[in-house]
């Protein structure tokens, strides 16, 4: 389902940063993908938080570099969390 179409992220599976250091996150935001790849899921949520931003912007660099990421944006109703397309195969 591509970003615009989805209204409530309430039935997407989701991913929790609060409390990781950037570097970890990475690496935790890595392994999602790989997992949601596997049960051919492509669309996620990421809850980063509002805070500072810094969990923010590593998730976004994070996002742009993987490969297997078609689209990215920050929920309309909610800028703590960033919800994701990937491909589907």
């Amino acid at each position: 389902m591509k970003l615009n179409n989805i209204l409530t992220i309430d039935s997407l599976e989701k991913l929790d940063l609060h409390g990781l250091d950037r570097d970890y996150a990475s690496m935790l935001i890595n392994q999602f993908i790989d997992d949601m790849m596997k049960m051919k899921i492509e669309n996620f949520v990421i809850v980063h938080g509002v805070g500072s931003g810094i969990l923010k912007k590593a998730t976004h660099d994070t996002l742009s570099k993987n490969k297997y990421v078609i689209d990215f944006k920050i929920y309309y109703y909610n800028a703590g969390c960033t919800i994701v397309e990937i491909k589907k195969d």
